[in-house]
């Protein structure tokens, strides 16, 4: 698949989207990269380490986060997103579940809207998607309890948001699936969804893994979250070995040698 100026070979190579959140209050990082000149600086640093997308958050998604203006998140992200697009020729993702916000993002220069709705909260998002030609990654995050299996349950929610994009326009070759780890879930399908991510590439997408530094992490090792770098890690390579063609993290410079021992591993023999 292409985002931006660059191919991906999605169905043979793990990349990493490196996280810049712009904002005062996310779970790991708030408030350490807010104005265009650190959320650079700090960009730099992840390419140098090997990040092969940046995703820019100006919105926190936290449990108990404060929701904020579509005016305000487009504030915080918009000049960064300049900013980075001058400087840098990776592509740029924003991570955003407003249409408002992506459509001034991709005007701005970011080639990629990471939607942890699905496309399910505001309607004219898939549409803005569409009509720019970006690529898209569309996160499962609501609770399921249709069939009683997890996930099947998820697969089917995944399915309709991969539906409602291909409605709108959006090319299949355009589109990402991520299961979403850390949201509506419990301890328990957290650790499922993880490990049994060959299901969900089963649909035919490309699949997304974020699961750096998250809760699911912080309960089995009892860390806090500054101390989870070898559990994320570890999930990491859980998801190499069962195909996911992307990992959202923090940790580039160890997420790169990670999955660059476990490609060596696995060689060219299907799995990934």
């Amino acid at each position: 698949m292409i985002i931006g100026n660059r191919e991906f070979d999605a169905g043979h190579k793990c990349y990493i989207m490196g996280i810049l959140n712009v904002t005062p209050d996310s779970f790991s990082d708030g408030g350490k990269w807010q104005s265009p000149d650190e959320a650079c600086f700090r960009a730099e640093e992840m390419i140098g380490e090997g990040a092969d997308i940046i995703d820019v958050g100006g919105e926190s998604t936290r449990p108990g986060h404060t929701c904020i203006s579509g005016s305000e998140e487009t504030d915080r992200t918009a000049p960064v997103i300049e900013a980075l697009r001058r400087r840098f020729d990776i592509p740029l993702s924003i991570d955003t579940s407003k249409s408002t916000v992506a459509d001034l993002a991709l005007r701005a220069g970011a080639d990629m809207v990471n939607d942890v709705r699905g496309l399910r909260q505001d309607t004219g998002l898939a549409g803005v998607i569409a009509r720019a030609g970006a690529a898209c990654c569309l996160m499962h995050s609501g609770k399921t309890a249709v069939s009683g299996d997890f996930m099947i349950d998820m697969i089917s929610d995944l399915s309709q948001s991969a539906f409602l994009a291909l409605e709108a326009g959006i090319g299949a070759d355009k589109i990402i699936l991520d299961p979403g780890v850390g949201f509506a879930k419990t301890y328990e399908t957290d650790l499922e969804a993880i490990n049994r991510l060959d299901m969900l590439k089963a649909l035919g997408y490309p699949v997304m893994l974020g699961v750096s530094r998250k809760s699911v992490i912080g309960k089995t090792l009892d860390l806090p979250v500054g101390d989870r770098i070898e559990g994320s890690l570890a999930a990491v390579v859980i998801g190499v070995v069962r195909g996911c063609s992307f990992v959202r993290v923090h940790d580039v410079k160890q997420t790169r040698r990670a999955i660059t021992m476990a490609e060596a591993i696995l060689g060219d023999r299907g799995v990934l």
